[in-house]
């Protein structure tokens, strides 16, 4: 592996993450507790391993990929990007809060936190993706 497979690795990790999200979610409306709790610290633990790849990838290139769309799709995304970096630093405390309430088994204000940080996790794994389908796959900028 080289450090130009990072960016896929980490649209994968992503990608994973919003599946496991998307299972803990559906498994928690079937009231399957055990499962749901499996696959949220599924989430997690991806996320981290998203996170630690992605600083490792940026710290050791620098790398600013540009973009190569133009015209509407230029706004598009960069719209997405704004979006997605924001929420990226918010969605960190938010995530660990409320993990750290259903560990603690407060399922209550567990719930309560959830309503917030699930939409806001899998809008970031989900345009953590898409981020990396518009640079490196729809529209890469020029050599």
């Amino acid at each position: 592996m080289t450090l130009q497979d990072f960016p896929a690795l980490d649209a994968s990790l992503n990608g994973t993450a919003a599946l496991l999200l998307t299972a803990g979610f559906v498994l928690i409306k079937l009231r399957k507790i055990a499962a749901h709790r499996t696959c949220m610290l599924g989430a997690f633990s991806v996320s981290a391993v998203f996170l630690g790849c992605y600083l490792y990838y940026h710290i050791k290139t620098g790398a600013r990929t540009p973009f190569g769309g133009t015209g509407a799709i230029r706004t598009i995304y960069y719209t997405m990007l704004i979006s997605h970096i924001l929420l990226a630093f918010v969605i960190v405390p938010l995530i660990l809060r409320t993990l750290t309430l259903a560990l603690r088994g407060d399922f209550v204000r567990h719930r309560a936190w959830a309503r917030w940080t699930f939409p806001l996790w899998y809008y970031v794994s989900v345009t953590g993706v898409l981020v990396y389908f518009f640079l490196y796959q729809w529209w890469p900028a020029p050599p």
